[in-house]
Parts: structure tokens; C-alpha cells; sequence
């Protein structure tokens, strides 16, 4: 990071003052933080341990989990932390590290969205060909650049960001680090960072989600042309899932990065806790639970859970004794 900074640390304002308040999202937020924990690790254990979901779509939802797990838990405990504490402080190193983890699982995840569309597209659309074309080398290398262009890409959001001078007041008006509140604390003129970070974000959102978009347009005939209704019924649900997540997903990223820094309020930390916190525990509903498959082997899982409870000694020897 470039530029000259004097602070050593930051005052994130956090949500809101009031104590009631504070209490009760303290609250909403850790169970949250919770189910997304469950949710997630879930599913990701459950795509390891079933051979059944051992296929190029789970393989991609357990890198979308990770994801969600990571940029969740990079923002919700120090959230969570600063509700219960008037002490609301975090260094100028935790900040930027802070954000720099954000930005790169975000915009990793917006990678694994579009290589996600890829995937269905082409088992929807060609079937034959699809062990073929998302071979394992083939996914292996997307998830791969995935996580290399997010790093590239955060790298660039954080000395944007960061690597200006802080001069002057300390205190962020958000409840963790990101651009538009650490930027208005910047001394130095901040227009060719802003510029930077529009054209970044564009790249990586605007250019995945018109991936998602052209892909799910392409799908649509295919889906119309199935014979089978149960077929069909199948792919739609795929498909709406899908959107389902990238809409709440783009939708609060476009509304916080694509407009001008004026235009920033209080509307600003909803959309944040929209994709920060709530996203990342219902991307495991919306993507994976409903699903038969999952389903299935969330039953098969019980079972043998069972299984090995009836054959432990020790359950048999309390029947015994009974």
C-alpha cells in the first residue's frame, strides 16, 4: 500500500447508539452467523462424504460455501463484537486487511457465479458433452482463476482504498471497512481511486452477471424443448434458484459500488448487511437444501448416523441393562 497515512487506527460507528437496539441485533446477527456456519460447512461436508454429489455442480457449490463462510466471517465476529462494546476501535493494518479479505471472497464469489451459469448452461444445453467439456481439470482451472483474478482484483480495491492520506477524523461511519466510508476520511484528492474501483467492480460484476444472463437466455429454449415435464420442472427450479441468489446478491452490490460517492446514506448499511450477513446464510437454502439430490443424501446421511448409534457397545449395553 502506497501513501502516507498518520492514523494508527480507526472508530467504526457501527449500526446504530441505541443499547435496546443493539442488544436485540446482537441477537438477530449471531444466529444468523450461526446458521450460516451450519449451513454452509453443511453442505460442503455433505458434497465430501456422499459419492452421489460427487459432480462438477456440487464441486463448484463448495467453493461458493467457502467463500460465503470466509467474507462472512471476515465481517459478522467483529460486528457482533462491536454491538456488545463501546470500544469500537480496529488499527489501520486491520482495517485494510479486513477489507482487502472482504473484497476478495466477494469477488471471488461473483467468479464462482458465472462459472456456476457456465456449468449449467452446458449440462442443460449439451448434455453429451458435458463430462467432456467440465472435466475435472476443466473445473479445477475455473475455480482456480477465480480465486486469482478476486486476488488480483483485491489487491487493487485495497491500495485504492488505503493508499491515500488520513489526515484527519478516525471515525468510520459503518460497521466494518469498506470504500465509500474509509475514502471520505482520505486528506488527498480521492477521484482517480474512485474512478479505479467503478471500473474494477464493473469488470467483475457487470461482466459476471451478463456471463449469468446470456447463459440463463441461452438455457430457456432448451428448457421449453424437454419432453419430460419432470425434466423441465427440474432445470426451471436450477434456474430460479439461481437467480434467486444472484439477484439479492448483484442487486445490493450494484446499488452500494455502482453510484456516485454523493449519493451514498443511510440506505448504505442495509445493503451491506443484505450481502454481507444475510446473503451468505440463504445462498445454502436457496442453492443446495432444496434440492432432491441433497435431500437425498441428507437422508442416507441420517441413516447411517443411526446405524452407527444402534451398533455402538455402549447403547447396547445400557439395552442390556435395562
Amino acid at each position: 500500500m502506497g501513501g502516507n497515512h498518520t492514523q494508527t487506527k480507526f472508530i467504526l460507528l457501527g449500526i446504530t447508539d441505541s443499547p435496546c437496539a443493539r442488544a436485540l441485533l446482537f441477537g438477530l446477527f449471531l444466529l444468523i452467523y450461526i446458521v450460516t456456519l451450519a449451513g454452509n460447512i453443511g453442505i460442503t461436508v455433505l458434497a465430501w462424504v456422499v459419492p452421489s454429489l460427487h459432480t462438477p455442480m456440487y464441486f463448484f457449490l463448495t467453493h461458493f460455501s467457502f467463500a460465503d463462510i470466509c467474507y462472512s466471517t471476515v465481517i459478522s465476529p467483529k460486528m457482533l463484537a462491536d454491538l456488545l462494546s463501546e470500544n469500537k476501535t480496529i488499527s489501520f493494518a486491520g482495517c485494510a486487511m479486513q477489507f482487502h479479505f472482504f473484497a476478495f471472497f466477494a469477488t471471488a464469489e461473483c467468479r464462482l457465479l458465472a462459472a456456476m451459469a457456465y456449468d449449467r448452461h452446458v449440462a442443460i444445453c449439451n448434455p453429451l458433452l458435458y463430462v467432456t467439456v467440465i472435466s475435472s481439470h476443466v473445473r479445477r482451472r475455473l475455480v482456480a482463476l477465480s480465486y486469482l483474478l478476486a486476488f488480483l482484483s483485491a489487491v487493487i480495491y485495497t491500495n485504492c482504498t488505503f493508499g491515500g492520506s488520513f489526515c484527519g477524523p478516525n471515525q468510520i461511519d459503518h460497521f466494518f471497512c469498506d470504500i465509500s466510508p474509509v475514502l471520505k476520511l482520505v486528506c488527498s484528492d480521492t477521484r482517480t481511486s474512485e474512478m479505479a474501483v467503478f471500473a474494477f467492480v464493473v469488470m467483475n460484476t457487470v461482466g459476471t452477471s451478463t456471463i449469468i444472463l446470456v447463459s440463463d437466455t441461452c438455457i430457456l429454449p432448451a428448457v421449453l424443448r424437454m419432453r419430460s415435464a419432470q425434466s423441465r420442472s427440474r432445470a426451471f427450479h436450477t434456474c430460479a434458484s439461481h437467480l434467486t441468489a444472484v439477484s439479492l446478491f448483484y442487486g445490493t452490490i450494484f446499488f452500494m459500488y455502482l453510484q456516485p460517492a454523493s449519493s451514498h446514506g443511510s440506505l448504505d448499511k442495509v445493503a451491506s448487511i443484505v450481502y454481507a450477513v444475510v446473503t451468505p446464510m440463504l445462498n445454502p437454502f436457496i442453492y443446495s437444501l432444496r434440492n432432491k439430490e441433497v435431500k437425498d443424501a441428507l437422508v442416507k446421511c441420517r441413516r447411517r448416523m443411526l446405524n452407527l448409534l444402534n451398533r455402538c457397545p455402549c447403547r447396547r449395553a445400557v439395552s442390556v441393562r435395562e
